[in-house]
Protein backbone atom coordinates (compact mmCIF):
# COMPACT_ATOMS: atom_id res chain seq x y z
CA UNK A 1 0.00 0.00 0.00
CA UNK A 2 1.11 3.26 -0.99
CA UNK A 3 1.02 5.92 2.13
CA UNK A 4 -1.70 8.46 0.93
CA UNK A 5 -3.00 7.55 -1.91
CA UNK A 6 -6.89 7.40 -2.17
CA UNK A 7 -7.76 7.55 -5.77
CA UNK A 8 -6.25 4.93 -8.15
CA UNK A 9 -6.96 6.43 -12.21
CA UNK A 10 -6.46 4.51 -15.28
CA UNK A 11 -5.76 5.65 -18.92
CA UNK A 12 -7.92 2.87 -21.54
CA UNK A 13 -5.77 2.87 -24.59
CA UNK A 14 -3.06 0.98 -24.73
CA UNK A 15 -3.25 0.34 -21.07
CA UNK A 16 -6.79 -1.68 -20.50
CA UNK A 17 -6.82 -2.77 -24.07
CA UNK A 18 -4.62 -2.64 -27.10
CA UNK A 19 -5.90 0.37 -29.96
CA UNK A 20 -2.47 2.15 -31.08
CA UNK A 21 -1.61 -1.14 -33.44
CA UNK A 22 -5.15 -0.57 -35.26
CA UNK A 23 -3.86 3.01 -36.03
CA UNK A 24 -0.05 1.66 -37.77
CA UNK A 25 -2.09 -1.07 -39.52
CA UNK A 26 -4.45 1.91 -40.92
CA UNK A 27 -1.24 3.92 -42.03
CA UNK A 28 0.34 0.94 -43.56
CA UNK A 29 -3.25 -0.38 -46.14
CA UNK A 30 -3.09 3.81 -46.69
CA UNK A 31 0.48 3.98 -47.78
CA UNK A 32 0.32 0.90 -49.89
CA UNK A 33 -2.40 2.35 -51.70
CA UNK A 34 -0.30 5.80 -51.93
CA UNK A 35 2.68 3.68 -52.86
CA UNK A 36 3.62 5.78 -56.47
CA UNK A 37 3.56 8.71 -54.04
CA UNK A 38 6.78 7.95 -52.24
CA UNK A 39 7.49 5.47 -49.83
CA UNK A 40 6.07 4.58 -46.27
CA UNK A 41 8.65 6.16 -44.39
CA UNK A 42 7.88 9.18 -46.33
CA UNK A 43 4.03 8.98 -46.38
CA UNK A 44 3.99 8.42 -42.75
CA UNK A 45 5.65 11.58 -41.95
CA UNK A 46 3.58 13.81 -44.04
CA UNK A 47 1.06 12.25 -42.43
CA UNK A 48 2.41 13.58 -39.41
CA UNK A 49 2.38 16.75 -40.00
CA UNK A 50 -1.22 16.90 -41.10
CA UNK A 51 -2.47 15.30 -37.94
CA UNK A 52 -0.32 17.81 -36.11
CA UNK A 53 -1.86 20.88 -37.91
CA UNK A 54 -5.27 19.50 -37.45
CA UNK A 55 -4.87 18.95 -33.49
CA UNK A 56 -6.42 21.67 -32.83
CA UNK A 57 -9.36 21.58 -34.90
CA UNK A 58 -9.86 17.84 -34.89
CA UNK A 59 -8.64 16.53 -31.55
CA UNK A 60 -7.84 12.90 -31.03
CA UNK A 61 -9.26 9.59 -32.11
CA UNK A 62 -10.21 7.69 -35.35
CA UNK A 63 -12.81 10.30 -36.70
CA UNK A 64 -9.96 12.75 -36.93
CA UNK A 65 -7.22 10.40 -37.87
CA UNK A 66 -9.16 9.20 -41.10
CA UNK A 67 -9.91 12.87 -41.89
CA UNK A 68 -6.18 13.64 -42.09
CA UNK A 69 -5.36 10.68 -43.67
CA UNK A 70 -7.72 11.62 -46.83
CA UNK A 71 -6.21 15.51 -46.52
CA UNK A 72 -2.77 13.74 -46.61
CA UNK A 73 -3.54 11.52 -49.70
CA UNK A 74 -5.09 14.73 -51.41
CA UNK A 75 -2.04 16.12 -51.02
CA UNK A 76 0.60 13.88 -52.05
CA UNK A 77 -1.72 12.72 -54.83
CA UNK A 78 -1.88 16.31 -55.67
CA UNK A 79 -6.03 15.91 -55.65
CA UNK A 80 -5.92 13.11 -58.33
CA UNK A 81 -7.68 10.23 -55.63
CA UNK A 82 -9.81 7.98 -57.05
CA UNK A 83 -13.56 7.14 -55.50
CA UNK A 84 -12.13 4.07 -54.66
CA UNK A 85 -8.52 5.22 -52.93
CA UNK A 86 -11.14 7.84 -50.67
CA UNK A 87 -13.47 4.55 -49.89
CA UNK A 88 -10.30 2.69 -49.04
CA UNK A 89 -8.88 5.65 -46.35
CA UNK A 90 -12.04 5.58 -44.53
CA UNK A 91 -13.01 1.79 -44.54
CA UNK A 92 -9.22 1.69 -42.92
CA UNK A 93 -10.78 4.41 -40.28
CA UNK A 94 -13.69 2.67 -39.88
CA UNK A 95 -11.58 -0.65 -38.62
CA UNK A 96 -10.25 1.12 -35.90
CA UNK A 97 -13.85 2.35 -34.66
CA UNK A 98 -14.70 -1.46 -34.82
CA UNK A 99 -11.47 -1.93 -31.86
CA UNK A 100 -12.98 -4.74 -29.97
CA UNK A 101 -11.22 -3.03 -26.53
CA UNK A 102 -10.65 -6.72 -25.51
CA UNK A 103 -8.80 -6.27 -21.62
CA UNK A 104 -5.05 -6.91 -22.34
CA UNK A 105 -3.25 -9.98 -19.98
CA UNK A 106 -3.83 -9.19 -16.10
CA UNK A 107 -5.94 -5.98 -16.34
CA UNK A 108 -9.41 -7.54 -14.94
CA UNK A 109 -7.68 -9.85 -12.40
CA UNK A 110 -5.93 -6.60 -11.14
CA UNK A 111 -8.72 -4.43 -11.14
CA UNK A 112 -11.34 -7.02 -9.64
CA UNK A 113 -8.20 -7.32 -6.87
CA UNK A 114 -7.89 -3.70 -6.19
CA UNK A 115 -12.02 -3.10 -6.16
CA UNK A 116 -12.57 -5.76 -3.73
CA UNK A 117 -9.77 -4.73 -1.96
CA UNK A 118 -11.57 -1.55 -1.08
CA UNK A 119 -8.98 0.90 -0.05
CA UNK A 120 -8.88 3.24 -3.04
CA UNK A 121 -11.43 4.15 -5.71
CA UNK A 122 -10.93 3.85 -8.81
CA UNK A 123 -11.45 5.97 -11.82
CA UNK A 124 -10.77 5.90 -15.16
CA UNK A 125 -9.72 8.88 -17.20
CA UNK A 126 -9.63 8.80 -21.09
CA UNK A 127 -8.27 10.85 -23.91
CA UNK A 128 -10.50 10.93 -27.08
CA UNK A 129 -13.68 11.69 -29.13
CA UNK A 130 -16.67 10.84 -27.03
CA UNK A 131 -18.81 8.60 -28.73
CA UNK A 132 -15.89 5.87 -29.80
CA UNK A 133 -14.55 6.35 -26.17
CA UNK A 134 -17.85 5.45 -24.90
CA UNK A 135 -18.20 2.23 -27.10
CA UNK A 136 -14.74 1.21 -26.38
CA UNK A 137 -15.61 1.30 -22.70
CA UNK A 138 -19.11 -0.83 -22.95
CA UNK A 139 -17.29 -3.16 -24.82
CA UNK A 140 -14.34 -3.85 -22.55
CA UNK A 141 -17.06 -4.84 -20.04
CA UNK A 142 -14.58 -2.80 -17.11
CA UNK A 143 -16.69 0.36 -17.07
CA UNK A 144 -18.02 -1.83 -13.46
CA UNK A 145 -14.69 -1.64 -11.84
CA UNK A 146 -14.70 2.24 -11.96
CA UNK A 147 -17.02 4.72 -9.42
CA UNK A 148 -15.89 7.39 -11.91
CA UNK A 149 -15.10 7.80 -15.84
CA UNK A 150 -14.35 10.74 -17.17
CA UNK A 151 -13.64 10.98 -21.18
CA UNK A 152 -11.37 14.39 -22.04
CA UNK A 153 -10.25 15.46 -25.13
CA UNK A 154 -6.82 16.35 -23.35
CA UNK A 155 -4.43 15.37 -20.31
CA UNK A 156 -3.04 18.33 -18.75
CA UNK A 157 -2.59 19.37 -15.26
CA UNK A 158 -5.87 21.06 -15.60
CA UNK A 159 -8.01 17.76 -16.06
CA UNK A 160 -5.62 16.17 -13.12
CA UNK A 161 -7.18 18.84 -11.01
CA UNK A 162 -10.13 18.38 -12.06
CA UNK A 163 -10.46 14.47 -11.55
CA UNK A 164 -9.53 14.93 -8.26
CA UNK A 165 -12.18 17.55 -7.17
CA UNK A 166 -14.50 15.57 -8.59
CA UNK A 167 -13.58 12.38 -6.68
CA UNK A 168 -12.97 14.45 -3.51
CA UNK A 169 -9.48 14.20 -3.31
CA UNK A 170 -6.07 16.05 -3.61
CA UNK A 171 -3.78 15.72 -6.69
CA UNK A 172 -0.99 14.38 -3.87
CA UNK A 173 -3.54 11.21 -3.20
CA UNK A 174 -3.73 10.49 -6.78
CA UNK A 175 -1.66 7.34 -8.58
CA UNK A 176 -2.20 7.51 -12.10
CA UNK A 177 -1.75 4.13 -14.28
CA UNK A 178 -1.12 4.54 -18.05
CA UNK A 179 1.58 3.65 -20.95
CA UNK A 180 2.30 7.39 -22.03
CA UNK A 181 4.70 9.52 -19.87
CA UNK A 182 3.72 12.49 -21.26
CA UNK A 183 0.06 12.09 -20.94
CA UNK A 184 -0.62 10.18 -18.09
CA UNK A 185 2.76 10.35 -15.82
CA UNK A 186 4.34 13.48 -15.71
CA UNK A 187 0.92 16.10 -15.21
CA UNK A 188 0.46 13.83 -12.27
CA UNK A 189 4.02 13.83 -10.88
CA UNK A 190 3.99 17.76 -11.30
CA UNK A 191 1.04 18.29 -9.38
CA UNK A 192 2.68 15.76 -6.66
CA UNK A 193 0.75 12.79 -7.52
CA UNK A 194 2.15 9.62 -8.06
CA UNK A 195 2.57 7.38 -11.40
CA UNK A 196 3.00 3.96 -12.31
CA UNK A 197 4.11 3.23 -16.34
CA UNK A 198 3.27 0.75 -18.20
CA UNK A 199 4.84 1.19 -21.80
CA UNK A 200 2.92 -0.32 -24.82
CA UNK A 201 4.19 -2.14 -27.35
CA UNK A 202 3.72 0.65 -29.32
CA UNK A 203 3.43 4.51 -29.03
CA UNK A 204 1.76 7.54 -30.84
CA UNK A 205 4.63 9.85 -32.12
CA UNK A 206 3.20 12.58 -30.99
CA UNK A 207 3.15 10.86 -27.17
CA UNK A 208 7.06 10.52 -27.45
CA UNK A 209 8.93 12.58 -24.67
CA UNK A 210 12.20 12.18 -22.32
CA UNK A 211 11.33 10.10 -19.73
CA UNK A 212 12.94 10.38 -15.90
CA UNK A 213 13.25 8.50 -12.36
CA UNK A 214 11.14 9.87 -9.50
CA UNK A 215 10.62 9.01 -6.18
CA UNK A 216 6.69 8.87 -6.71
CA UNK A 217 7.31 6.92 -9.88
CA UNK A 218 7.24 2.85 -10.28
CA UNK A 219 8.15 1.51 -13.73
CA UNK A 220 6.01 -1.98 -14.59
CA UNK A 221 6.32 -4.61 -17.47
CA UNK A 222 2.99 -6.35 -16.98
CA UNK A 223 -0.35 -5.21 -15.59
CA UNK A 224 -0.20 -7.46 -12.43
CA UNK A 225 3.04 -6.18 -11.00
CA UNK A 226 0.17 -2.90 -10.06
CA UNK A 227 -0.85 -5.37 -7.30
CA UNK A 228 2.30 -5.80 -5.71
CA UNK A 229 2.72 -1.73 -5.51
CA UNK A 230 -0.39 -1.44 -4.03
CA UNK A 231 -1.58 -4.12 -2.20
Amino acid sequence: MIEGVKVVAFDADDTLWSNEPLFREAERKVAEELSEYGDFQYISDELYKVEFKNMEDYGFGAKAYTLSMIENAVNLSGGKLTGEQIMLIIESGRNILHNPATPLPGVEETLTALKEDGRYRLALLTKGELHDQERKIKRSGLGKYFSHIDIVSKKTQEEYVTLCSEMGSEPSQLMMVGNSFKSDIEPVLQLGGWGIHIPAEMLWKLEHTEEYDHKKLFKVKTFEEIIDILL
